[in-house]
């Protein structure tokens, strides 16, 4: 039995299949219709009518097998969700069992890709890491996921199915809480909010407002920050008129980190361009991937292999246009058979980045959801 959970507690009987809190609204699903291996087609589904709503996740890789649905019992919130008592009550416990890498051979690949960069024919790549984690008892992903929601500033949080991806993704549970909003569609209005540039807080208030204000004045961050927004910039242009794009980027925060973000906006050009059309055209982003796309999505192949779920997207959008994608950053894949979990933190490199710096970076990240799993 896990801990904290009272031995009379009954688990509610609507926990669901997707869920995606945000403090602007959220989203929560039960059940199958049918499922979208290939996004295109959930996209094709929505503009043509035949389809009302499809929630789910975006792999990383371009012909990664997605998790998207089209769900049978929906309810909709306008603010964050409120996860239930009994899930609040559940601690998990679980341990570091494994880097992946460890922390050294990650500092090699990071001083090889910023060699990389230096010598010309990249601007920027991201680099990730992974930890595995073993618990004591058996994870309930939505008392995770309801962990997570209550420790973000925002209320934000994202709980997936992974099943209609099929194969190793099978009964795994993808759940995280991203800060970073890739896509938001409501009527004409489009907005994108990219987090590139990031610094570690700390506990001691001098000093975490030191941290910030560092941030914001780093030329090293701005230009990594610089290459998110033009690429975003140009994606959306085919799509939206009267795109709005502050000149500096302002700072927003977690409670692990200080992230450089710009808030874009704009207006949609054909109303019959849906939220998850705009998700495609600009995901990745180089927040995740880097710039040029192609080079950067070659080098991470090379150093870490296939990411899967983790750097792609989460999100829901209907046949009317509306919908939210979230980068599906500060997240854990939770093993089908719930005695494990897969969790990763990336970082930008540029020219300037210094490989321990970029260490620390991954480590404070990953303090989001290794502390809802209860290994920190």
């Amino acid at each position: 039995m896990a801990s904290g959970l009272h031995p009379d507690a009954a688990r509610p009987v609507t926990a669901p299949d997707f869920l995606l809190s945000r403090p602007t609204g959220s989203l929560r699903t039960q059940g199958s219709l049918r499922s979208f291996p290939d996004p295109a087609d959930a996209a094709l589904a929505l503009r043509s009518g035949d389809c009302g709503l499809v929630v789910g996740a975006l792999g990383f890789e371009p012909d990664a097998r997605a998790a998207l649905v089209e769900p049978d019992i929906v309810v909709r919130t306008d603010g964050p969700l409120e996860p239930p008592a009994y899930f609040r009550s559940i601690r998990t416990r679980a341990r570091v069992a494994e880097e992946i890498p460890s922390t050294e051979v990650h500092r090699h690949r990071v001083a090889t890709a910023i060699a990389g960069i230096r010598a010309g024919g990249l601007s920027k790549v991201v680099l990730a890491r992974a930890v595995r984690l073993l618990a004591q008892d058996p994870i309930d992903p939505h008392a995770v996921c309801a962990a997570l929601i209550d420790s973000s500033p925002s209320a934000d949080g994202f709980l997936v199915d992974l099943t209609p991806a099929g194969g190793r993704h099978t009964g795994r549970i993808l759940v995280g809480s991203s800060p970073e909003l890739l896509v938001r569609r409501r009527g004409d209005v489009v907005e994108c909010h990219p987090l590139a540039g990031s610094a570690p807080r700390s506990r001691d208030t001098s000093e975490d407002q030191a941290a910030g204000r560092a941030l914001r004045a780093s030329g090293k961050d701005a230009a990594e920050h610089a290459f998110v927004v033009d690429s975003l910039a140009s994606a959306l242009a085919p799509f939206c008129r009267d795109l709005q794009i502050p000149e500096r980027p302002s700072l927003t925060s977690t409670r692990e980190m200080w992230h450089l973000g710009t808030r874009i906006r704009g207006r949609i050009a054909d109303p019959r361009t849906t939220a998850l059309d705009l998700a495609l055209a600009v995901h990745p982003t180089p927040a995740v991937c880097g710039t040029p796309t192609d080079e950067a999505r070659r080098v991470i192949a090379g150093l870490e292999g296939e990411r899967g779920f983790y750097s792609g997207a989460v999100g829901w959008a209907d046949a009317g246009g509306d919908g939210d994608w979230m980068v599906t950053i500060r997240c854990a894949e939770i093993d089908a058979d719930r005695t494990g979990a897969l969790a990763w933190a990336g970082g930008g490199l540029v020219a300037d980045s210094d490989p321990d710096d970029e260490v620390a970076e991954t480590a404070a990240k990953l303090r989001t959801v290794l502390t809802a799993l209860g290994a920190v």
